[in-house]
């Protein structure tokens, strides 16, 4: 795989939505992932609540500072597949002008990657440039295209399977079509483990999660890959526009 642009991702939210209303995967995961994508060399792309930026506005002010580019995520973490125009562009205003006290925001997620299309006009007028809310895991026929002024950039697999053992992982990982786009949430780097969820948002949890990524990363880095932030694709791609 020579030179495979490769782009990880974060869904900075609350603890595993709609099943948990705490904070653990903020205050213990995300220090532990910031330090390893430091320790890689890796600038993520943090796609991050509205709530989240209104509690821990230092912490976003040290992920754009560290200079992991500074994505929406919803303001609530509320489905926009449920939301009616009007309360979707309230989400996206609410959003926008709190995660843009912090720095340039261009690159939006919407929770649980479903997103309506006429949402991507309401997107476009508030200023974002790129969507990433699809997901070749749940319709094969996502794919990196343009849609209403809006460069579309889909996830390619669900972050549990990064939790997956190497064996089963990497033969997936190098079939990827390209780019490559990798999610994670903070709080698979806490020991879930024994709760209650359900088994792919609980199996491999914690620390054990964390060596995951970092192996993903690594089997990247041997095949060549070039990591970035998703918004260079807005020139990398600039003819798809």
């Amino acid at each position: 795989m020579s030179q495979t642009p490769v782009f990880i991702t974060v869904d900075v939210e609350p603890d595993c939505p709609p099943f948990l209303n705490t904070w653990r995967g903020i205050d213990e995961g995300m220090p532990k992932l910031c330090r390893l994508l430091d320790e890689e060399r890796v600038r993520a792309t943090m796609f991050v609540t509205g709530d989240v930026a209104r509690r821990y506005p230092a912490m976003i002010d040290r992920l754009v500072a560290d200079g992991h580019e500074l994505g929406c995520h919803g303001d609530t973490h509320a489905s926009f597949a449920t939301l009616t125009p009007e309360q979707s562009e309230r989400e996206i205003v609410d959003a926008t002008r709190t995660l843009r006290a912090h720095g340039d925001v261009v690159s939006f997620r919407a929770p649980y990657l479903r997103l309506p299309v006429r949402t991507l006009t309401q997107l476009r007028l508030a200023g974002y440039r790129l969507d990433s809310s699809a997901g070749r895991h749940k319709t094969l026929s996502a794919r990196v295209e343009v849609v209403d002024g809006m460069l579309r950039v889909p996830a390619s697999i669900t972050s549990s399977t990064l939790r997956w053992p190497a064996a089963l992982r990497n033969p997936l990982l190098a079939v990827l079509s390209k780019p490559a786009v990798v999610f994670v949430h903070p709080w698979e780097f806490v020991d879930l483990r024994r709760t209650s969820l359900r088994f792919d948002c609980r199996f491999k949890t914690g620390d054990t999660a964390l060596a995951c990524l970092r192996d993903t990363i690594r089997f990247f880095r041997n095949r060549s890959a070039v990591f970035g932030a998703m918004r260079e694709c807005l020139t990398t791609m600039a003819g798809r526009l």
